[in-house]
């Protein structure tokens, strides 16, 4: 613990590149984005399930958006950039509708066991509880008006000018398409055009540039972290650094006693 904040001390206190040994961050997207405070870009898999109690903060209702069923939430930050996308996309002429969004792990467990009555088996279509994206209320799956009327869904919708529209605009509103075709061994889900999860912009723009999956993007991470440290850098220290407001400024206005005012706006 003593060494931990002494690292944060120093990074606080002293800029990079004073002492040579300190390592540069390399990776195209800020160390910061990736300590990953606000939940964004959490990765729920059967590997890496979700507990039975979580529930996501900040959720806002969709009631705003068009649906085919409901109600409908997503976190806000979602939400806020789910609705610049369907804004978007109803002006290049495209009417999208929410289908299924945020999903409680008791709502994904009904699901789970009323399609394995159903089937006898485990198809893969239903996500089982604890692994599925939405129960981060960061994913949500959008169709059009003729898809999101239809019981099931299918990887053909991909073959429609909304889910082509979403696949090339998506990440400009901070989305992926969580379930690429081309993925489907490392994610173990069906080419699903219609599920986007939100991630943030800076990270939407690499993976749907690089056409990752969100466990190759994860996986991604850990390693660049880990050469980062084991290059002499400390990833924790660097995000401190990186978080930190800059010292407040002394203003050159006066007060009645004659004393600089310090600002209490803090610029670069």
């Amino acid at each position: 613990m003593i060494k931990r904040l002494t690292m944060i001390f120093l990074a606080l206190a002293v800029p990079f590149g004073v002492f040579g040994s300190i390592p540069r961050w390399t990776y195209p997207i800020p160390a910061n984005l990736l300590e990953n405070r606000n939940g964004n870009l959490t990765l729920v898999n059967r590997q890496t399930p979700l507990d039975s109690g979580f529930e996501p903060n900040n959720l806002v209702s969709l009631a705003g958006l068009r649906s085919v069923s409901g109600p409908h939430s997503l976190r806000k930050e979602a939400a806020a950039a789910l609705q610049e996308l369907f804004t978007a996309a109803q002006e290049e002429g495209h009417q999208l509708y929410v289908k299924s969004s945020y999903r409680s792990f008791g709502t994904q467990e009904t699901m789970y066991y009323n399609r394995m009555d159903k089937y006898g088996r485990d198809d893969g279509v239903v996500a089982f509880p604890g692994s599925s994206d939405h129960q981060t209320g960061l994913g949500v799956d959008v169709l059009n008006l003729e898809w999101a009327n239809q019981d099931g869904m299918r990887p053909e919708f991909g073959n429609t000018p909304e889910a082509r529209w979403m696949e090339a605009n998506c990440a400009e509103f901070g989305f992926i398409i969580r379930y690429l075709p081309e993925k489907q061994d490392i994610t173990g889900i069906i080419y699903e055009p219609w599920h986007l999860r939100y991630v943030g912009l800076e990270v939407a723009r690499y993976i749907m540039e690089k056409r990752l999956s969100l466990e190759e993007f994860d996986q991604e991470v850990k390693q660049e972290i880990l050469d980062y440290e084991a290059s002499g850098g400390d990833f924790f220290a660097l995000c401190a650094q990186l978080n930190a407001l800059p010292p407040p400024r002394e203003m050159p206005e006066t007060d009645e006693a004659g004393d600089n005012e310090v600002s209490i706006f803090y610029k670069p």
